[in-house]
């Protein structure tokens, strides 16, 4: 779900009702640059977030949102909302784990790997966590914990 929040206007998702962006913290500025394309059939929107936008990122009970937020006056005030369920994140961090060979070789990636094995770390600790308060009916299901980041790639690649 993608939602384009026009300022002073609240907007409704879940049946929740989201805050104005004036009263919305955001967590972090944007380090590099996002780029926003909306499409449908008679409309068209382009966005860019640099620098001076911000940005926040959080799970919760449903999925992962992200929320990026170009603060300024009214004519120039933009955000963009996402959230995405467990299962199409799951997919989308598939796709592009299958597809990291189109990162350009001179491009340094040890940052964004440091966080992808904290985010799979982080995700280990809750499933070890899970196994120790509920014991798998098939002894084999913990090993799906226990594999390395290599692993995991490789078991993706034979089960395609």
């Amino acid at each position: 779900m993608i939602q384009i929040i026009v300022p002073v206007v609240f907007a409704i998702y879940e049946n929740k009702m989201v805050l104005p962006r004036e009263l919305n913290v955001m967590s972090k500025p944007i380090p590099d640059k996002a780029e926003i394309v909306l499409e449908y059939p008679e409309k068209f929107y382009v966005g860019t977030f640099e620098r001076s936008a911000r940005f926040d990122a959080h799970f919760d009970d449903k999925g992962a949102s992200l929320l990026l937020d170009h603060p300024g006056d009214v004519d120039a005030r933009k955000s963009v909302h996402l959230h995405v369920h467990y299962a199409l994140l799951a997919d989308i961090l598939s796709s592009l784990t299958r597809t990291v060979s189109a990162i350009p070789t001179d491009h340094d990636v040890r940052d964004l790997a440091e966080v992808a094995r904290g985010l799979y770390e982080a995700l280990g600790a809750r499933i070890t966590s899970a196994d120790e308060t509920e014991k798998p009916s098939d002894p084999h299901a913990s090993d799906l914990g226990q594999m390395s980041p290599e692993e995991e790639v490789l078991l993706l690649h034979v089960m395609e």
